[in-house]
């Protein structure tokens, strides 16, 4: 086959099918990508970087700004997309995330192409993501106009593109008909294999303390701290659970950027806010056993999970965090929150223990008991290990799978 993937950042949720499918010699794989690397390889696959002709136009209309957008996105593929064709690329199938708007108008350059699109989330006025949280109310009526619109990208992909692929059957189900019928669901895929559980693992902490699986640990993680993730639901709840978990050690992961929602008005991340709203009621003494790691290599990011006592986890019903899957892998005892996207992952008391995405006080809860019950977390992180192994797998279950579904396109 000749494949095309396109992705802004690439290989982002491709990393792990791109170079299987690069492997095989029979295939010729490339990959556009706004990163600039144009020429090179990696791990098989030939990048072909492009760039944005223009910017977006000031002030233009708020509800048509995401739109014009990803479509200075989608012109600046479609032009790199006709020079490939003139050096004599003519792919079979094209695989991308249409997330950006760069793949929009591939099919005008390829028409014959079988195009596969990611499909991550459709946006909902209700019933999602927007409204979930009342601490965060939408700031005037438009926004649901402003929202429908934003979904434009998603209608246009869906009337060139030939299938879909989807992680969850919960993001799958966001969809609208008749496209959600044309949707695989199919993970990513977990390396269970490398994310493992590690009875020996240690870490340095501040170059002096050093923290083994005997330590009270607690570990939070969001790819950036904010609302989305739950980050000033756990942050709330951390000087009641300092003060009940005297000897406990608090690694919380994650930027200081906004991956989802809306920045914050004052001009600071969600991070400083939330740490400056409850710094008052922690002690200097308690405050010491909180370090923010910021983000780390991937490597250790896993040694991290593997050190875990107990895993926090929460989110508004949106997209499912690699992170929970990783944490599931490596055996973690996972407190999460009892939102749509979970309950393909999370059965409490099986693989995990889940509480209201609001409630603190059940959060802290459900914390405390496991960190004094041994037993209670080794059932439940073997669980979690269990299930990550049977659905996540990624050289058993996810990749082989994905493979089919690129197949497929083409019978």
């Amino acid at each position: 086959m000749r494949i095309l993937f396109i992705h802004q950042n690439f290989p982002g949720q491709f990393k792990f099918l791109a170079p299987a499918l690069a492997a095989d010699p029979q295939n010729t794989v490339l990959a556009m990508t706004m990163k600039q690397h144009h020429g090179r390889q990696w791990k098989g696959v030939t990048l072909c970087s492009y760039a944005t002709r223009r910017s977006s136009t000031k002030d233009v209309h708020p509800w048509v700004s995401d739109f014009e957008t990803k479509t200075i996105r989608g012109e600046a593929c479609f032009y790199a997309a006709l020079r490939l064709k003139a050096d004599g690329f003519m792919p079979d199938v094209i695989l991308a995330h249409p997330g950006w708007g760069e793949s929009m108008f591939v099919k005008d350059v390829w028409p014959l192409a079988k195009l596969g699109i990611y499909c991550e989330f459709y946006y909902h006025s209700f019933g999602a993501d927007i409204g979930f949280d009342p601490g965060f109310p939408l700031k005037n009526e438009g926004e649901t106009c402003r929202l429908h619109l934003k979904n434009l990208n998603n209608l246009l992909h869906f009337q060139v593109a030939d299938a879909g692929i989807s992680p969850t059957e919960w993001q799958a189900s966001t969809f609208p008909e008749p496209f959600r019928s044309r949707i695989s669901v199919v993970h990513d895929g977990i390396d269970t294999g490398m994310v493992a559980p590690d009875p020996g693992i240690s870490m340095l902490m501040n170059g002096n303390v050093r923290l083994t699986k005997q330590d009270e640990v607690i570990t939070f993680v969001n790819r950036n701290l904010e609302p989305y993730r739950g980050y000033h639901i756990f942050m709330r709840a951390l000087p009641e659970l300092l003060r009940r978990r005297a000897k406990a050690r608090v690694l919380i992961v994650g930027g200081d950027g906004v991956s989802y929602g809306a920045r914050p008005e004052e001009g600071r991340s969600w991070k400083e806010i939330f740490a400056a709203e409850v710094r008052p009621a922690i002690s200097n003494a308690d405050w010491s056993r909180v370090h923010f790691l910021g983000t780390l290599p991937y490597q250790q990011f896993i040694q991290l999970l593997q050190l875990s006592m107990v895993h926090v986890y929460l989110t508004y019903p949106f997209v499912l965090s690699w992170s929970l899957l990783e944490a599931m892998s490596a055996g973690c005892a996972i407190v999460a929150s009892d939102t749509k996207p979970l309950h393909e992952a999370i059965t409490h008391g099986v693989t995990g223990r889940l509480v209201n995405f609001f409630d603190g006080d059940a959060m802290i809860h459900e914390v405390c008991s496991l960190l004094d019950d041994p037993a209670a977390r080794a059932r439940l992180g073997a669980g979690a290990r269990s299930f990550a192994e049977r659905h996540f797998d990624l050289e058993a279950v996810c990749l082989p799978h994905q493979i089919q579904w690129v197949k497929k396109m083409l019978l």
